[in-house]
């Protein structure tokens, strides 16, 4: 369905065009693909290389190189109720909003992970001040990968405490993915790094292929 992404443009998009169907976005992910728009018409498929991701799973906890903590976040981490699936179409939104600066999840891209997640394949982290939604995070989950599309925040650190609570649920996870597509400041900050996509593409091999469910 998709061209193999090992010799693929490092930076662009590898194919375009397409649809978004349940079928197609899962084959797209366990090929190293994910999708994006260019503009407001056409669907990119993007692998890039170097990839980002978060260090998670036993192996990572045990060196240290997990997600970091800080002391503030942790003291912040008090403040907040964190559920997981309780409202995935709102986190969604509230991503999508477009009064955010770069956004690019319109209405198709909220029904077809919508669907994904009615089956089982997507799933969100909702962070809550009281009974205000102030953060969270929604991505897409096969066996022991986890595909991490994007967040929000409508308080301090609440995203932040929304990718804690993710990334707990991998943390004895053997041979756990966690992908966040490309390397930001911010999620260098968290613990995140880069690795060739040669190496990424062995790892969701792995990943994919395990029969765990961190979200059952």
């Amino acid at each position: 369905m998709f061209p193999p992404v090992h010799d693929a443009d490092p930076d662009g998009p590898v194919v375009l065009g397409g649809d978004l169907e349940p079928g197609t976005l899962l084959a797209a992910y366990r090929s190293g693909l994910f999708p994006m728009p260019i503009g407001r018409r056409r669907l990119g498929w993007w692998s890039p290389d170097p990839r980002g991701v978060i260090p998670v799973g036993p192996r990572s906890v045990a060196a240290g190189t997990a997600l970091h903590v800080s002391r503030s976040l942790r003291r912040s981490l008090r403040r907040f109720t964190a559920t997981v699936d309780a409202d995935f179409e709102a986190v969604m939104r509230a991503c999508g909003d477009p009064r955010r600066p770069h956004g690019w999840i319109d209405e198709s891209f909220v029904a077809a992970y919508s669907e994904l997640h009615r089956r089982g394949w997507a799933h969100s982290v909702e962070v809550w001040e009281d009974d205000r939604l102030v953060g969270g995070v929604y991505g897409v989950s096969i066996g022991a990968f986890f595909a991490g599309e994007s967040m929000f925040h409508r308080a301090t650190d609440a995203s932040k405490a929304a990718l804690v609570h993710l990334t707990d649920r991998f943390a004895h996870v053997e041979h756990a993915l966690f992908d966040v597509q490309w390397l930001t400041p911010h999620l260098a900050s968290l613990g995140a790094v880069e690795i060739p996509r040669s190496e990424y593409l062995t790892r969701l091999a792995s990943a994919a292929a395990r029969p765990v469910d961190p979200f059952g």
